[in-house]
């Protein structure tokens, strides 16, 4: 077992690059899709799948878990590796993007975030030292600055007031963390869609000394456009040698153009929402499952794909399954799903190491076609 935690790069192609994430726990491939575990479990889906499917590592929730057994129990229980029955690396959010999502439920100030529990109305106070704390009780291995995430669009004046929050919020989120053999903390930019704002913010955190840094507050609502260019505004002032993480994103053509853009590790709740939702994504686009024009189709998802839920089960099945609404049909779907984003994950390092990324962002989105 390795001690440290640490970031090399083994291939770059343009400014798409491949590498690992080594820590205590296991080796991360970068770039790297982390499936979402909010509350201890990836919905619909066993840890050991989701580990057959190629994941290396899974994230959950600092607010959820909080709330829902509690911090100090997970932590009774043996940490939330042993309790979720998952052994590899995990990640674990901050609870800054509640700070938004619950924007009714809370109160903000310099001191941290004051929220009423959406189960109970209890209230419960987060501050940059108790994210720290709450992420050290869950034993996460990489854990993530308290930051304010505004919804855009926004004035530049509350961008610029959440941003230069988040890094004071950094600067304590650093020093609450110190040193911890094995795992690591991670800054989070800010700014919004003003570029001198995000590159201030991408500037201080670079000094601060953390392992990696994310860019956040971006798929909340902007084009991806926009998305896009704060990322190659924030892109030339990360550290060379530090994972970069784009939060909560994205679609597959999002993942295949901030790869193409430098960035590192991804999570989003998409692939496993679709598929309870009737929805798959596979190598020729999305299909709606729900769709009438499945009903007496005989064929399966893609005959082609190693997973057993697109290969082994008609689409006629799958859509009786999601019109029923039986469980067995949201399984099969989020199955789908994440072997197709970890297959696409595997499919960006090798073209990346064969120095041909830009013909695999082509022939990918050549095979997607229209959305049924």
């Amino acid at each position: 077992m390795m001690d440290d935690f640490t970031f090399t790069v083994a291939a770059t192609d343009g400014t798409a690059r491949t590498g690992a994430i080594t820590n205590p726990r296991g080796t991360i491939r970068t770039p790297a899709f982390m499936p979402v575990g909010t509350a201890g479990t990836v919905k619909a889906m066993y840890p050991e799948q989701v580990r057959s499917l190629g994941a290396d590592i899974v994230l959950g929730n600092t607010y959820h878990l909080m709330l829902r057994p509690g911090a100090e129990r997970v932590a009774e229980l043996g940490g939330l590796h042993r309790m979720m029955n998952w052994p590899h690396p995990i990640l674990t959010d901050s609870g800054g993007f509640q700070v938004m999502s619950l924007s009714k439920l809370r109160k903000l100030d310099e001191n941290g975030v004051t929220f009423q529990s959406h189960i109970d109305g209890r209230r419960y106070s987060l501050t940059p030292e108790r994210s720290l704390e709450i992420q050290d009780l869950l034993g996460s291995d990489i854990q993530m600055q308290l930051d304010e995430c505004v919804r855009l669009p926004c004035t530049e004046a509350e961008s610029e007031r959440a941003m230069r929050l988040s890094l004071r919020w950094a600067e304590r989120s650093r020093q609450a963390f110190g040193n911890k053999p094995g795992r690591a903390v991670f800054g989070i930019v800010q700014g919004g869609e003003v570029e001198a704002q995000r590159i201030e913010s991408a500037r201080a955190l670079a000094e601060m000394d953390f392992h990696g840094l994310a860019i956040g507050g971006l798929a909340v609502g902007e084009p991806q456009d926009v998305m896009l260019r704060m990322i190659e505004t924030v892109e030339p002032h990360l550290p060379t040698m530090k994972p970069r993480y784009l939060m909560g994103v994205g679609t597959p053509d999002d993942i295949l153009e901030s790869v193409r853009r430098g960035v590192d590790m991804f999570d989003c709740v998409m692939p496993t929402r679709a598929g309870r939702h009737g929805q798959a994504f596979t190598r020729f686009g999305k299909l709606n499952l729900r769709n009438a024009r499945h009903a007496d189709d005989t064929r399966p998802i893609d005959e082609a794909s190693s997973c057993p839920a697109a290969r082994d089960y008609s689409r006629a099945y799958l859509h009786h399954l999601v019109k029923s609404g039986e469980i067995l049909g949201m399984m099969l779907l989020t199955w789908v799903n994440l072997a197709y984003y970890q297959d696409l994950m595997a499919g960006i390092r090798a073209a990346i190491a064969e120095g041909r990324f830009d013909d695999f962002v082509g022939e990918t989105k050549a095979g997607w076609v229209k959305p049924e």
